[in-house]
């Protein structure tokens, strides 16, 4: 087992302040050739040197954490492509060319291993079972440890059941765990999950959790509200969570046939400092973020002046609206579980008796 005393994530995490993620890995592989509907976990074997470039480009813009191209390196997205049996050579090879990159950089920089969601849904709204999810992860997970990640990267995760399976995986693995969930849908999940009960959660799984947050979702400003929302939470139950913010660069627009992103490197450079005023401590982008939007963070990140006091409103001029759910939850009201319950009631009194 690893010893986590000599881990360089946790020594980054208690030497500095801050930390700065990577951006995206598809939006970026799709500009060197990676097609709609491709497997990019399949690059790590078979075009090793883009993926080596992919990593050098987010070091030379500042990241101090890169995650490795994993994020579907289960077994259930790998049998999508036919390459099922390939877990342990695909997460290997990712791990190693991103070791390279790292070791070889003069700064510090922290590998993390991407595990993202199996694809399938949890019982008990879906098949698979915790124990199955569980198992996948572990496979995944072994194979990450060992290529020589520093942490586990548990990412874009939108139920409780899968974030509680893949923690039980990487628990007795010996390194640290991260987790992030998208809240996309009104202030939370596609599950339902609330930035609260992520505060909640990252308390209760299996084994302790080193740092937990949001990525993805739709655009800067409800991450931002979603971290704002996280820390609140935190305050008062007098919790003290790690927060990672991870935010899609700006909003996806559909232009000449492809998917567009319209955050601007200035647009992100505020989103920096406006996530480390809302209370993250580490920051970076998703879908759409480019080595030139990191290198803007970058500087943002280390021109930072702290102490500012997070401003909902002042962040939403900035960055730009976010939907009335997660207001309303920044506020520590839930008003779309008001509306479903008030739902719920009308449908009750409607029924007759028979």
């Amino acid at each position: 087992m690893t010893s986590q005393s000599n881990n360089k994530f946790l020594r980054l995490l208690e030497t500095r302040p801050y930390l700065l993620a990577d951006g995206a890995t598809g939006t970026n592989l799709f500009q060197v050739g990676l097609q709609t509907g491709d497997a990019p976990e399949l690059w790590n074997v078979d075009q090793p040197e883009k993926i080596r470039a992919h990593y050098q480009g987010f070091a030379d813009a500042g990241s101090d954490i890169i995650l490795t191209n994993t994020f579907g390196g289960t077994r259930y997205r790998l049998k999508l492509h036919g390459a099922q049996d390939r877990v342990e050579s695909l997460n290997v090879a990712a791990v190693e060319l991103a070791r390279d990159v790292a070791d070889n950089s003069s700064r510090e920089i922290v590998v993390a291993g991407s595990i993202g969601p199996t694809g399938e849904i949890l019982e008990p709204n879906g098949e698979l079972t915790r124990a199955q999810a569980s198992e996948a992860f572990k496979e995944q997970a072994a194979a990450l440890k060992k290529g020589g990640v520093d942490v586990f990267w548990i990412e874009t995760m939108s139920s409780i059941e899968e974030v509680e399976a893949a923690v039980d995986a990487v628990a007795d693995l010996g390194l640290p765990i991260v987790f992030t969930m998208s809240v996309d849908t009104n202030g939370r999940t596609m599950m339902g999950i609330t930035p609260p009960r992520i505060v909640e959660l990252s308390a209760s799984v299996s084994s302790p959790v080193h740092a937990c947050g949001t990525n993805c979702g739709v655009g800067a400003s409800e991450v931002v509200a979603t971290v704002m929302t996280m820390d609140k939470a935190a305050r008062a139950t007098g919790q003290h969570p790690v927060i990672v913010a991870k935010a899609n660069c700006g909003i996806p627009q559909w232009v000449d046939g492809e998917i567009v992103y319209n955050g601007t490197p200035e647009l992100m450079a505020r989103y920096v400092h406006l996530a480390l005023d809302a209370g993250a401590r580490i920051v970076g982008g998703c879908c759409g973020t480019s080595y030139e939007h990191v290198a803007a963070m970058r500087e943002a990140m280390d021109n930072y002046q702290p102490g500012t006091p997070a401003d909902f409103e002042k962040m939403q001029a900035e960055l730009g609206p976010v939907s009335e759910g997660a207001a309303a939850l920044f506020r520590g009201e839930d008003t779309v579980a008001q509306a479903q319950t008030a739902k719920a009631g009308k449908r009750r009194r409607g029924r007759r008796s028979i």
